[in-house]
C-alpha cells in the first residue's frame, strides 16, 4: 500500500470541493508510531510504543499544497527496542478517524530511549498543479 491520505478522508475532501458538501476539520491531531506499513485502516504494523502524540498546534501553514511541523515530537521512554518507520496521524489519543499515514525515516530505539521526530522533518503534501 502507499502511504497517504486515507480513502474516506481523501473521498470526505473531494466532495466538499466537487460536490459542494461540508467537510468537518479535525478539531486535534495525533501521531502514532508504527514499524512497518500501517495498512489502508492506519492499524497494522502498530508499534509496541503505542502513546500517541498530541500534534495539533505542530503544523505552520499550508504552502505549495505541503503542510509541515514547526516543533519536535518526542516519545520518552520507549516500551520496547524496534525500528520507527512508518506512522499514522489520527482524530484522538486512542481509536478515532484515521486520517493520514506516511514514513520516518528507519529509526532503530531501544526499551527506555528517547525518540524524537524534530521540526521540520514531517510534512503532509498534496500534489499540486505545476
Amino acid at each position: 500500500m502507499a502511504v497517504g491520505l486515507a480513502s474516506a478522508v481523501a473521498a470526505g475532501l473531494l466532495d466538499a470541493l466537487a460536490n459542494q458538501t461540508n467537510y468537518t476539520a479535525p478539531t486535534a491531531l495525533w501521531i502514532q508510531l508504527h514499524i512497518g506499513d500501517p495498512g489502508s485502516a492506519g492499524t497494522s504494523n502498530a508499534a509496541t510504543e503505542t502513546t500517541r502524540k498530541d500534534i495539533t498546534a505542530s503544523f505552520a501553514a499550508a504552502s505549495g499544497g505541503t503542510c509541515t511541523t514547526n516543533a519536535d515530537t518526542t516519545w520518552t521512554n520507549v516500551a520496547a527496542t524496534e525500528d520507527y518507520t512508518h506512522y499514522t496521524i489520527w482524530s484522538a489519543s486512542s481509536g478515532g478517524t484515521f486520517y493520514w499515514s506516511g514514513t520516518v525515516t528507519a529509526s532503530a530505539v531501544t526499551a527506555g530511549d528517547t525518540f524524537t521526530i524534530a521540526a521540520a522533518d514531517l510534512d503532509l503534501s498534496l500534489s499540486t498543479a505545476a
